[in-house]
């Protein structure tokens, strides 16, 4: 692959607003593990490489099974997730493809208070953000340690 920008060099004042989101989701009322496996799922729809070692790392080091990452793309099948990680899921998947239904916004308000799913929100068109970045302008892939940015 040709040399692309580094953003994390170039783009260091324009990361800073990035980064900012995700301090203050680490404050969100929303669990932080559920965050982990919503990047994850997010990062799954998009395919993106360096947003996926990072925030399995992460979900790891949070206490995460290797069976529940794995089986995140079949969520509906699989059965070790509980009513509000699924919520979250399709909350997710729905807004990446921006297609929000009533019916998924009902589920997910069934799961989340108004504060948690403005958060969640947040949390997921970062991510994406986040992913579209790293797939325009891929850097050292595999290289994450868990703990890297804060």
């Amino acid at each position: 692959m040709e040399q692309r920008i580094n953003i994390h060099v170039k783009g260091q004042e324009a990361m800073k607003t990035l980064f900012g989101i995700g301090a203050y989701l680490k404050k969100s009322p929303v669990e932080l593990a559920l965050l982990e496996l919503v990047y994850f799922r997010v990062s799954q729809i998009n395919g993106c490489a360096y947003c996926l070692d990072m925030h399995s790392k992460d979900a790891r080091a949070k206490g995460e099974t290797e069976q529940r990452l794995y089986g995140l793309s079949a969520w509906r099948e699989a059965p070790y997730y509980t009513e509000r990680e699924r919520a979250a899921f399709a909350w997710a998947e729905a807004l990446t493809k921006c297609e929000v239904t009533d019916s998924v916004y009902a589920e997910t308000a069934s799961q989340f208070s108004e504060q948690e799913l403005i958060d969640l929100t947040l949390a997921i068109t970062t991510i994406n953000t986040w992913n579209r970045i790293n797939i325009a302008f891929p850097h050292a892939i595999g290289t994450y340690k868990v703990g890297q940015f804060g």
